[in-house]
């Protein structure tokens, strides 16, 4: 039994097993939760310690015998003087060994895609598309309005004479025409400006894709199969049957429904047992959680850190069967005594919470920033957005045109510069053009 982490002249043999975050491998040593623990611990008691890792990978079961196997075994048998692992604090456990005070409470909760777990909404219907994109497309909608009424205002096709005309494209008519378009239904007058058609033109595309691409994403989510799942506890789990759910086969989550009297427990290992959804270990448990579709039911702390590993998974709110992790050591051992009190001392003195707070602190993998549904984000239809922002850019320009060619044509016959005559055209256009006509008229009286 080879030591993997050695102190000299160890007094105490410290058995554990691989299991992340309490024990791990690092180099030619190990690190974790557990780790730390039996170090702070043997400061405080002031022990030397050596390390092994339990011979059959286990915690501790009896047989039909009545012999213990795992980490309880070999402590029973004086193979190891301490067992430091996540070793729940058991009844049937407590009559053959000496356990501490828990250094960590936990309990049975499920985890799930954070989807699966989504509340129907009386505004469902703007599900397929997420915040970002709505967002985007009233941004997109008042440029486009905006963009309308100054081509409208500028482009000489459009609007003439601006002291004699009346204006057919106001600010309020803009924003009517293009909500129109999003309706599929045209809404005259239409532009008569080459600029302003592009633009409609751009805007009628962006429309009727924008459309597409909703109604798409409405329907798979309309039959999605997981449409109607709404899970927040075991209860919920018990009630559907449209998410499976299970445990680690021949786990102390499985004995636990197995055995309880509670009905809707008792549902829950009927379903798992008539389905067979039981997983042969908690990374299985996982990747199915992951993938959808699929509760896994476990040990809250352990959740928890698959949780913080990847932004994908919650866990349920509800925490059932509450138990602890403890140290255990053989029958009428003294040090048990101490163990407990400064495991009492490191929780009074919040070294547990950091502990806790070290190992399963949040580096989740797979997160799209926290968005976690099917909806459409605005990069899924960036090259959309794109189109629409060239064809507002070229509308414009081309409006800018037609006006420089009516002011440089009016320049040549009035024998003006040019830059006076755009002047003049802009001032008529946006609210200056009263003002430019009295002036001209009391110039020619004074002529």
């Amino acid at each position: 039994m080879k030591p993997l982490i050695s102190q000299d002249q160890s007094k105490e043999l410290f058995n554990g097993t691989l299991q992340e975050p309490y024990t791990m491998p690092s180099g030619s040593d190990l690190e974790g939760y557990c780790i730390d623990l039996i170090s702070e611990l043997s400061k405080k008691l002031g022990f030397r310690y050596k390390i092994h890792l339990v011979k059959d990978s286990r915690y501790g079961s009896m047989d039909s015998s009545g012999n213990w196997n795992g980490m309880i075994g070999e402590v029973i048998r004086g193979e190891a003087d301490l067992a430091v692992a996540p070793l729940t604090l058991t009844a049937v456990r407590e009559q053959f060994v000496e356990m501490t005070t828990p250094f960590m409470q936990t309990g049975i909760g499920f985890i799930l895609r954070k989807d699966l777990t989504s509340e129907e909404s009386h505004f469902s219907f703007l599900s397929p598309f997420s915040t970002d994109m709505w967002v985007g497309i009233l941004i997109a909608f008042l440029l486009t309005g905006l963009s309308i009424f100054l081509v409208a205002r500028i482009s000489p096709t459009e609007w003439a004479e601006p002291e004699t005309e009346e204006h057919a494209f106001t600010l309020m008519h803009s924003f009517w025409y293009i909500t129109g378009a999003l309706t599929l239904q045209g809404a005259g007058p239409h532009p008569k400006a080459l600029s302003g058609r592009v633009i409609i033109a751009i805007w009628w595309v962006f429309a009727i894709l924008l459309l597409a691409c909703y109604f798409a994403n409405f329907n798979s989510m309309l039959h999605s199969d997981t449409k109607h799942a709404s899970i927040k506890s075991f209860e919920d789990l018990a009630n559907q049957d449209v998410i499976d759910y299970g445990t680690v086969e021949a786990g102390s989550s499985m004995s636990f429904f197995k055995n309880s009297n509670n009905p809707v427990y008792r549902r829950i290992y009927q379903h798992m047992e008539r389905k067979k959804t039981y997983v042969p270990n908690m990374e299985e448990g996982i990747r199915r959680a992951q993938e959808g579709n699929f509760a896994f039911i476990g040990e809250a702390v352990s959740l928890d850190l698959a949780v913080a590993r990847y932004c994908k998974l919650t866990r349920s709110q509800e925490v059932i069967a509450m138990r602890g992790y403890s140290i255990a050591a053989p029958l009428g051992s003294q040090l048990v005594k101490n163990l407990t009190v400064a495991i009492l001392q490191l929780s009074e003195s919040g070294e547990l919470t950091y502990l806790r707070n070290k190992w399963w602190a949040n580096s989740c993998v797979g997160s799209d920033g926290g968005e976690t549904s099917e909806a459409l984000q605005p990069h899924d239809l960036r090259g959309l957005f794109l189109l629409l922002g060239m064809g507002l850019g070229l509308g414009v320009l081309l409006a800018l045109l037609e006006l420089v060619s009516k002011a440089r044509n009016q320049a040549k016959d009035g024998k003006k510069s040019c830059c006076s005559a755009l002047t003049k055209e802009l001032n008529r256009r946006f609210g200056s053009g009263a003002e430019s006509t009295d002036q001209e008229t009391s110039d020619k009286n004074k002529a």
